[in-house]
């Protein structure tokens, strides 16, 4: 008998659906009274009136029936809580870190750190900003500076860790300023304003390096870690053969402290948390954390939210649950790539970022092309998703002028154990058909401007082009 020849089998998803919850369809008259009244803003939008809620993966994750049970083992005294110790346990376990300060979300502890290390005149470098992270930065008086490798700013280049860091910027920003205006060093592992791009093993020890030398801490935004880890695992020499366990702990044990917004990777609804080596920083941290948030102990989160997360963190670096999470996301867009519609390359860890700069072509980045396109996407199909361009990166707080990133996107972020392969088909077939009608999208102009965050709350109307006149 002639010999069977090998398939390539599909990947599935390593769980099954016990739960379901009931989506609402809406007409397109629907969808077009909901974003006139959201002001083109998908923040803005009920989400009852969404059909696949790609907006972000924060918090919007389906727990497992493990972590649903650990909901009932909270243990909610004021001070000491079981569930704290169980969590800052599973921390040094699975991340390394020693000391562990519980926060509401990623921003408490980017908050913490934030007044804890900088001082009014320093410069913080970072591999690409983080809208809340910066923001956190300039209220404490300092000013972050962009030290990612070049490619990272081109969404066509296959670079397979653009959120590494050129050392070279570092040099010239110490040549500039001098190491003592620079507290630490901001990662984030699979750099979300990039595209979800990873950072390599090999950079990271560079960076080790550079700041040893320099008496420079590394603050690693974790936010992201393991989705990080697979990409190293599958890309980077020496690392096919570890786990991606291994590699997380391996990553994060070359850095200092961490800001972790929980609802990512370990897929709770709430929760966040600093994680620290130095006593003296934790001593510090403890102190500031019972002003913005609560107790050491529990910080912003009740027992039983401490409880689920530890679970998650668990769940979340197991092989077989990231290589499904990442695997949607490349289905998704391949599926979009396929159409000729551009995105940015390789594709990243969490979500799909459509090149609304080259997409919407016709109009220039003033009129928020990213913006512009999100909204039409919804009125479209009902699918919700996210702007991460010029409306994202605000305004220069010195000069008042709006930053024009290099990178004009819009994100289809997916929630971890959510949705179905079906449901990525409905999204890659409504964003062609988008696309086919790309010159009909018009531009947008701010009609309220919030100071801080604008993405969030601004609200903004349609440039409409008067009618040609004969």
């Amino acid at each position: 008998m002639p010999k069977r020849t090998s398939r390539r089998h599909s990947w599935a998803e390593p769980y099954k659906i016990k739960m379901v919850e009931l989506l609402k369809m809406t007409t397109r008259v629907e969808r077009q009274q909901a974003i006139k009244d959201a002001g083109f803003n998908t923040f803005l939008l009920r989400s009852e009136d969404v059909y696949i809620d790609l907006l972000t993966d924060s918090g919007t994750s389906a727990m497992s029936d493990d972590q649903w049970a650990g909901l009932m083992k909270g243990d909610e005294a004021y001070a000491g809580s079981r569930n704290f110790y169980n969590l800052r346990d599973f921390v040094e376990e699975y991340y390394s870190y020693k000391f562990t300060v519980p926060t509401h979300q990623g921003r408490g502890a980017e908050n913490l750190i934030s007044q804890i290390l900088i001082k009014p005149g320093d410069y913080i470098p970072g591999n690409m900003y983080f809208t809340t992270t910066r923001l956190h930065q300039e209220l404490a008086g300092g000013t972050f500076v962009d030290v990612i490798i070049d490619e990272a700013h081109d969404s066509q280049d296959p670079h397979p860790f653009k959120g590494d860091v050129d050392i070279a910027k570092l040099d010239d920003l110490v040549r500039k300023v001098g190491a003592d205006k620079v507290p630490y060093v901001c990662i984030a592992t699979c750099v979300n304003m990039a595209g979800g791009q990873p950072i390599s093993l090999g950079n990271l020890k560079q960076l080790r390096q550079w700041c040893d030398e320099h008496n420079v801490l590394i603050v690693h935004d974790m936010t992201r870690v393991a989705e990080n880890a697979f990409f190293i695992q599958e890309r980077e020499p020496g690392y096919a053969s570890k786990s991606v366990k291994e590699i997380v702990y391996e990553i994060c044990a070359l850095t200092d402290a961490a800001t972790f917004s929980a609802k990512k990777d370990a897929m709770v609804n709430i929760g966040g948390m600093l994680a620290l080596n130095d006593p003296e920083l934790y001593d510090k941290a403890c102190n500031l954390v019972v002003v913005y948030e609560g107790l050491h102990t529990y910080g912003g989160m009740a027992g039983r939210d401490m409880e689920a997360l530890a679970i998650g963190i668990r769940e979340s670096v197991q092989d077989d649950h990231i290589r499904a999470r990442v695997g949607q996301v490349r289905y998704l867009g391949e599926h979009i790539e396929q159409e000729g519609i551009p995105i940015v390359k390789p594709i990243g860890g969490h979500a799909v970022f459509l090149d609304a700069g080259q997409i919407l072509n016709h109009l220039p980045q003033t009129m928020f092309p990213a913006q512009s396109l999100a909204a039409a996407l919804y009125v479209e199909s009902g699918i919700r998703s996210m702007e991460r361009g010029a409306v994202s990166a605000g305004r220069n707080k010195e000069t008042g002028e709006n930053y024009m990133p290099k990178l004009e996107l819009v994100r289809l972020t997916i929630p971890r154990r959510v949705y179905t392969q079906a449901h990525m088909d409905i999204v890659a077939e409504s964003v062609a058909e988008i696309y086919d009608q790309r010159h009909d999208v018009h531009g947008l102009k701010f009609t309220y401007e919030p100071p801080m965050l604008r993405f969030f709350q601004g609200r903004f109307e349609a440039l409409v082009p008067e009618p040609a006149t004969v």
